[in-house]
């Protein structure tokens, strides 16, 4: 989630620094310019993602190396204290760098100052590039030139109405489900009949551990922006996003909410917080506390309840816990219509281009080509994106079926910071992690190569070896189901919004500064409303500030927004529609 932030931030840059480049674009059509001369190639990356700067060592840095004969030097304005500063200067000195991964709200303006390159010329043989072509054809659209300007980030083949996520959804009510089996499974019928239920849970865990500072539920601040994130996250249990920053919209327009509005979804949200809060049962530091912090009292057994597979089950549902019978699941709340991202054929908001400076782009474009075949999936998403990397090394396959080695299980499943063969560096995996952090293809596609996903979680020989005492009895009382999404999709209770590479326009400025002002308002009222200690109080706060932003011009804001959202959902409508012609 930081790194979205840091990608969002860093797309905030201005027209004027590349008002300093020139205004054309000369395409690369000297076929002559196609030829590799096969030499050493260091090549320079400007990578609104990455988290690392220099030249690429490790495990990866020797396989393109062998590959490719290139090597990566890495420019990040991560690592260099984030913002739109080193995007500013390099695009005005006009070279932003020989490959380049940044927001597609920049393409427009990479093209129109002549910083990208068009790959055409260099297409043919680029199966993977061409497969992808939806993915460059909104490029093509954002520029308002033809061209191959580039691809984006989580390009798919799958329905655009077929879940872009694996077995659990990124935002889910999940619990500690020991605990919740502790008490004796209670009913659930609505999020707000959670409260009690976490109640029960937290003196069931305080009574089992001696410990007085374990919570039920605790919040933090660090991704507040022009609304209070954990509040926010209650629309997702019940299909709805914020479709633009002051619109709710559910599905593919079936439904629209202004944010503030007396029984919207984030009202809602900030509602259940509030009845934690006179519960008894949010953690006071909630109001202090970064991100880092929760992250460390999650792992520790001190909160029994998160919105997000990352925080529960990814941190504190390690091997040890869970074959104790021990860790977090979905809570199994009656009313649930859970929000989930389709697939996009045309990816997500995130592109990768080659600078029109670079040197011997027929050798990027085989680079960016491969990283969106099968292999570059494997061995370029390894690890954090949940592909099971070198194919003979980490994976094999056996008996018609992918399987990890024992390396790649050791790998994968135990420790990151094992060593990698000689034949790599003999470094540790964690270190040698391919820089880009860029993720071309979506992990839960089918790799033609295997005929099961790219993600290894997702083989049928990984989910066999997996099982626990904790997911058995999780599947008991689930109706038999294998995963959060296998439960999710026989209750009928996902709402899938199509998938799609949507960019909205920037704001004009007079929007701009209302929404900083307005959004300012709703965060700070939120966390007043979250603690107040009476539903007067609480409905006090509420009409305060909706008068207050009323007055700050929200009308004109909200009206903005809706056209974006309605914008959105359309090209929603587009996709599904394009997609089943296609088939």
């Amino acid at each position: 989630m930081r790194k979205k932030v840091a990608i969002l931030a860093t797309a905030a840059a201005t027209v004027l620094a590349l008002a300093g480049c020139s205004t054309g674009n000369k395409a690369d059509t000297d076929k002559k310019a196609a030829k590799d001369d096969g030499k050493e190639l260091t090549v320079t990356v400007y990578d609104d993602l990455a988290n690392y700067a220099g030249i690429a060592k490790g495990w990866y840095a020797n396989y393109i190396k062998d590959k490719f004969n290139i090597k990566l030097k890495m420019v990040s304005p991560n690592v260099a204290g984030g913002g739109s500063t080193l995007f500013d200067t390099r695009s005005a000195a006009g070279n932003l760098g020989d490959l380049i991964i940044t927001g597609t709200t920049h393409t427009k303006k990479l093209v129109k100052a002549g910083l990208l390159s068009d790959m055409t010329p260099y297409l043919d043989g680029m199966k993977y590039i061409k497969k992808y072509k939806a993915s460059s054809d909104e490029l093509e659209n954002i520029a308002g030139k033809k061209g191959v300007w580039g691809l984006t980030t989580g390009v798919s083949s799958m329905s655009p109405t077929k879940p872009s996520e694996g077995q659990d959804p990124a935002a889910a009510p999940y619990i500690r489900w020991d605990i919740y089996k502790e008490i004796g499974y209670p009913e659930i019928k609505t999020m707000n009949d959670l409260v009690p239920v976490l109640k029960k849970m937290q003196d069931q865990a305080r009574k089992d551990t001696g410990d007085k500072d374990i919570w039920a539920v605790s919040l933090f601040k660090d991704w507040d922006g022009t609304n209070m994130q954990n509040a926010a996250q209650n629309m997702s249990f019940y299909g709805w996003e914020i479709n633009q920053g002051t619109v709710l919209s559910k599905g593919n327009g079936k439904a629209y909410q202004s944010i503030i509005a007396n029984n919207s979804q984030y009202v809602k949200g900030i509602k259940f917080l509030n009845l934690c809060k006179q519960a008894g049962i949010l953690d006071p530091d909630s109001s202090t506390q970064t991100w880092t912090q929760i992250d460390t009292k999650v792992r520790s057994g001190k909160v029994l309840f998160s919105w997000w597979n990352f925080l529960g089950i990814s941190g504190y549902n390690t091997s040890a816990n869970t074959s104790q019978g021990k860790g977090f699941a979905l809570a199994p709340v009656e009313d649930l219509n859970v929000t989930s991202n389709g697939a996009s054929p045309a990816g997500g908001v995130t592109m990768i281009g080659i600078g029109s400076k670079a040197k011997n782009k027929a050798r990027l474009v085989k680079f960016i080509n491969w990283l969106y075949s099968p292999e570059g999936v494997q061995v370029s998403q390894a690890g954090n994106i949940a592909c099971a990397g070198i194919k003979g090394v980490m994976w094999k396959m056996k008996d018609g079926e992918p399987v990890l080695t024992a390396l790649g299980d050791k790998i994968l499943n135990d420790d990151q910071n094992t060593k990698m063969p000689k034949k790599y560096g003999g470094t540790s995996f964690q270190d040698g992690l391919n820089p880009l952090n860029f993720k071309t293809v979506l992990q839960y596609d089918t790799d033609p190569t295997t005929g099961q996903p790219y993600n290894y979680n997702m083989w049928p020989s990984v989910i066999k070896a997996s099982e626990t005492k904790l997911s058995k009895d999780w599947s008991k009382h689930m109706d038999g189901a294998t995963s959060t999404m296998d439960y999710l999709e026989k209750k009928n209770q996902l709402e899938i919004a199509a998938g799609v590479a949507y960019t909205a326009p920037e704001d004009p400025s007079v929007i701009s500064t209302q929404r900083a002002t307005i959004g300012q308002q709703i965060t700070n009222t939120t966390w007043k409303m979250i603690m107040a200690k009476s539903d007067s109080e609480y409905n006090t706060l509420l009409a305060g500030m909706q008068k207050t932003v009323n007055g700050l011009g929200y009308k004109d804001v909200n009206k903005y927004d809706m056209k974006n959202a309605k914008a959105k959902n359309k090209m929603r409508k587009q996709v599904i529609k394009d997609y089943k012609a296609e088939k």
